[in-house]
């Protein structure tokens, strides 16, 4: 499968002929192509248990492919190290299929955490991001809330903001409407 890309736009994500398997005798993914080019938005469907999520994991540099390549972000993920594969994540927001939230932090901590990881922002630029990012899912009265206060969509919304707090360059969502109401 291939997106339809102009010679103008790279790539941002590149597989070419990637097959993986957790066990030799049964192969999850098999000479996978697929060309997503900067600014575009694509879905990969498919059966339960037919490697939708195993592809994100290869594409986050989780995996590594038992055969091709995984290109990302400009790097090829097989050949990066630990302090590579940390630089080309910290351009990439990940919306985990349960949300993956810090249970003992708040949803302003939760929101606040790349941040305070990977930038020296000043408290005042902080706060204004987090709630900017709170508002932007809709949540901006809930920064206050522990995650088990929050409803199963909500804890889906406060994680969508996690995922987006450094405007990354690309977004990986894994089944991102699970949890979500219609509007949402």
């Amino acid at each position: 499968y291939a997106v339809q890309q102009s010679p103008e736009v790279p790539s941002i994500v590149e597989i070419r002929d990637l097959s993986f398997a957790y066990d030799p005798a049964r192969p999850v993914l098999r000479d996978i192509n697929l060309a997503i080019p900067r600014g575009s938005v694509v879905g990969i469907m498919g059966q339960s248990g037919c490697g939708k999520t195993t592809l994100l994991r290869i594409i986050m540099g989780a995996y590594l492919p038992s055969k091709g390549e995984a290109r990302v972000l400009g790097h090829a993920t097989g050949s990066l190290d630990g302090a590579g594969l940390y630089e080309m994540r910290r351009k990439m927001g990940m919306l985990f299929q349960f949300g993956a939230l810090f249970t003992d932090m708040s949803v302003y901590e939760n929101v606040a955490f790349p941040l305070r990881e990977h930038a020296d922002l000043p408290d005042q630029l902080l706060n204004d991001l987090v709630m900017l990012k709170l508002q932007a899912v809709g949540l901006r009265g809930a920064a206050h809330l522990m995650p088990t206060e929050l409803s199963g969509g909500m804890a889906r919304r406060v994680a969508l903001a996690r995922s987006i707090a450094l405007d990354p360059g690309l977004i990986l969502y894994d089944e991102p409407f699970t949890g979500l109401d219609p509007i949402s």
